[in-house]
């Protein structure tokens, strides 16, 4: 091997070994994390009453039964606002349904047209805000499942006054096609295993708009919905504005089920592109170094560079078992979901391809969204996409 190449297998073997202490420090974590997985109750004397902002745009899958469970939940007083842009949206049928099962008093249906920027959750929610009754909000998206305590674990760390905004974990379920199941690896295996790692040393500081709970005097104080609007990653805006007016986010270790929802492989390679384009606009630091988590990509390039030797090969058969094993560990135990560990075969495949997306979310300004396609500035504004030539 010339000098050249032994530099870059030195390199390689470098990150890779500082990659597989991650996942086997996250392997370790994630029954550390099952057993804080259930909050306290908090300090509340009496729950204070609290409005759910559930924004709503087309018809996906298992809606109107993830919708639902807003209205079930384990919560003395609650109001649910489910908003969507248009009157004839496909949905509207089953919010009306819903509505005449829950009564005016538990439910409210906004349908505005406002628009304050590219981003339809944020125009949907501007729109929601108008309907809300009450002093604390929680942001659940439509395909989010709620469990009956839900209410109490989220909005319990708020009796505190220096929080300023909590979110729960999510994970992904009802994944069907292979496509839907590499997109369980993504959210489950991936960014459900680097949160619930930085969530247990107590580093987290994530805002997850998919569950969100803040109060009505904490927007006012950092000025409202704004131009929150014109950001690709407006939860991670919003957080970030959330600490600068002094205020601190929490994580509690609860996690709800969002439902995976791909009409076909193209739609999900589209997704990933965008996951990745999303971590590398909130995150920068975080997404350079996730590079490193790669290990399995890293070790076959590795393996490449080596010829195929024993000592090649061996790292890689070794970084394919560790990241399988903490995977398998993340999925069965933090998530106690062992009926996903049966797509666990496709993510040496995901994890390969995964360095295609990282290269991307670097090269590409531009992002599909609902099907437009916008270009990015370096902070994560939407602004029209660049003609092609």
């Amino acid at each position: 091997m010339d000098v050249g190449l032994a530099v870059v297998a030195l390199l390689l073997a470098s990150g890779i070994a500082v990659g597989a202490a991650c996942w086997l420090v996250t392997l370790f974590a994630a029954p550390f994390f099952c057993k804080r997985r259930r909050p306290g109750s908090g300090t509340f004397d009496t729950w204070p009453p609290v409005t759910i902002l559930k924004p709503v745009c087309g018809l996906e899958k298992n809606l109107a039964e993830n919708l639902r469970t807003a209205c079930d939940q384990d919560y003395p007083d609650y109001q649910v606002v489910y908003s969507t842009q248009r009157q004839d949206a496909p949905a509207i049928g089953v919010l009306r349904e819903i509505e005449s099962e829950f009564g005016p008093e538990r439910v409210s249906i906004v349908v505005s047209d406002v628009k304050i920027g590219a981003n339809g959750k944020i125009n949907n929610l501007a729109g929601a805000l108008s309907a809300a009754r009450h002093a604390i909000f929680v942001i659940s998206d439509s395909d989010i499942r709620l469990p009956p305590d839900y209410l109490k674990a989220i909005v319990a760390p708020l009796a505190d006054p220096a929080i300023g905004g909590v979110s729960t974990f999510f994970k992904a379920a009802d994944a069907c096609t292979w496509y839907e199941q590499m997109e369980l690896l993504t959210l489950n295996a991936d960014h459900f295993a680097t949160a619930m790692f930085a969530g247990v040393i107590g580093v987290s500081d994530f805002c997850f708009g998919a569950s969100f709970a803040f109060r009505r005097q904490t927007l006012e104080r950092i000025g409202g919905l704004g131009d929150l609007g014109s950001y690709l990653v407006e939860d991670n805006e919003m957080g970030l504005r959330i600490m600068r007016a002094g205020l601190r986010l929490a994580m509690v270790p609860y996690v709800v089920e969002t439902t995976i929802d791909l009409k076909s492989a193209a739609q999900w390679w589209q997704k990933m592109n965008y996951w990745d384009q999303n971590t590398r606009v909130a995150r920068p630091g975080v997404f350079a170094a996730s590079l490193l988590l790669r290990i399995i990509p890293l070790a076959l390039i590795l393996a490449i560079v080596r010829g195929f030797d024993s000592i090649g090969l061996g790292v890689l058969v070794g970084a394919i078992a560790l990241r399988v094993s903490a995977a398998a560990m993340v999925l069965g135990v933090a998530l106690r979901d062992r009926s996903s560990l049966r797509s666990l075969w496709l993510l040496p495949f995901k994890d390969v391809l995964s360095l295609i997306w990282f290269v991307h979310a670097y090269s590409n300004r531009s992002v599909v969204w609902r099907g437009a396609k916008l270009g990015l500035t370096r902070d994560g504004r939407f602004v029209p996409a660049a003609p092609q030539s």
